[in-house]
């Protein structure tokens, strides 16, 4: 039989550079500052192609290239490409149960300019919020001169990415918010709302503890706890973005009652409110008191794994579940989990290796706690908001 013969479509030489010039821009964004000779290697192209495309990025403003700081080496040292920060500007916020944070942040991760505010009574309502983002952001925006051309926004709630609508975020308790509409409708450019967990997920993967792995896991455990899912290297987002509500996975069915309408979800034993009651504090103690216990606890290896024995047993119960089910080669514990005594996440640590068939078959699942403090959500924030940026840039 004669077999019809199909055609393999060509790209135009114009989308072909336009491929390797968002290429490029995105290893500079992510990696820093960087040679010709490293760029043609890392991306695979000859030496000609690289400097026509430095060079149209320079006259365009959004490299430069610069002599290094002097070093020992003998010889002329080779120019290094760097990112202009200005050259594109986005918007990152930070949506808290207590408070909200917002970052000009700009090529290149460079934070500009930020500012930040506690939610109290009707601040934490959504036209408060949204109002004040949009505000303290016209006000960041005219000191640093600058205008961003795209947003990230996370937050701790269950939310369609497509449009940004939060279904529910019930520690803020909002409900069927238009977030990413209502923004976008006054500040007139591509918003971009996502889940905290998986923000904090990007930003590890991008900048993080997690560079150069493919398969990662960021836990995000606050007043509530979440998950944010890397494989084979990209997000994890499920079906209209609705995923890494590993919070709710019952772990404990004769357990406390959750808001989500079952009983014994995770966030229950390893939550907040769960980490007062094992240090024997009151469950509505403040976040400061909370992280100073730890702290202070950290400096007894043997007191910390005595008072936090159950805690930790929790932790590590959901941990092998999340191993089991997803394989990681690694986990990242985020929030008020990185501030847990060493001892423990040792222990816990040992223990979901021990315990969980997939982390023996890979080798070792590591347990680790976050590189970027606060910064994670909003660093997160800006690279998906980059996203849609860096081809147009």
């Amino acid at each position: 039989m004669i077999r019809p013969v199909t055609s393999t479509p060509v790209a135009r030489p114009d989308e072909v550079r336009r491929h390797n010039r968002t290429t490029l821009l995105r290893l500079l964004h992510v990696g820093g500052p960087s040679t010709r000779a490293t760029l043609a290697a890392e991306l695979g192209l000859n030496r000609s192609t690289i400097k026509t495309l430095v060079d149209g990025l320079a006259e365009a403003g959004v490299v430069e290239e610069k002599v290094p700081r002097p070093g020992r080496g003998a010889g002329r040292p080779s120019l290094l490409v760097l990112p202009q920060p200005h050259a594109a500007v986005v918007l990152a916020v930070d949506l808290q149960v207590e408070h909200v944070a917002i970052a000009l942040v700009g090529l290149g991760g460079q934070i500009l300019g930020r500012n930040s505010w506690n939610l109290r009574g009707r601040m934490g309502q959504p036209d408060e919020v949204i109002t004040h983002v949009i505000e303290s952001t016209a006000i960041l925006a005219g000191d640093l001169d600058v205008t961003p051309v795209a947003a990230g926004v996370s937050v701790p709630g269950v939310v369609r990415r497509a449009d940004g609508y939060v279904h529910e975020a019930p520690n803020l308790r909002w409900t069927d918010v238009a977030l990413g509409d209502r923004l976008g409708g006054v500040l007139q450019i591509p918003i971009m709302v996502g889940n905290d967990a998986e923000f904090g997920a990007v930003a590890e993967h991008l900048r993080g503890a997690a560079r150069g792995a493919s398969d990662v896991v960021y836990i995000s455990a606050d007043v509530g706890v979440g998950g944010g899912v890397i494989a084979e290297g990209s997000a994890l987002r499920g079906g209209s973005g609705y995923v890494g509500e590993i919070g709710h996975m019952v772990i404990r069915p004769d357990g406390r009652a959750c808001y989500c309408g079952s009983s014994g979800c995770w966030e229950t034993e390893v939550g907040e409110a769960a980490l007062c009651r094992a240090l024997g504090l009151p469950e509505d103690t403040p976040r400061g008191a909370i992280l100073f216990e730890l702290r202070e606890l950290g400096r007894d290896p043997e007191a910390a794994l005595s008072r936090l024995a159950e805690f930790a047993e929790w932790l590590t119960l959901g941990l092998i579940n999340v191993v089991n089910l997803l394989g990681p080669q690694l986990v990242i514990l985020g929030d008020l989990l990185t501030v847990l005594p060493e001892a423990v996440l040792r222990h816990v640590g040992a223990e979901v290796r021990r315990r969980s068939l997939v982390s023996r078959a890979v080798g070792g699942t590591r347990i680790i706690s976050s590189a970027l403090g606060a910064d994670v959500k909003l660093l997160g924030a800006a690279e998906v908001a980059f996203e849609v940026v860096l081809d147009s840039v």
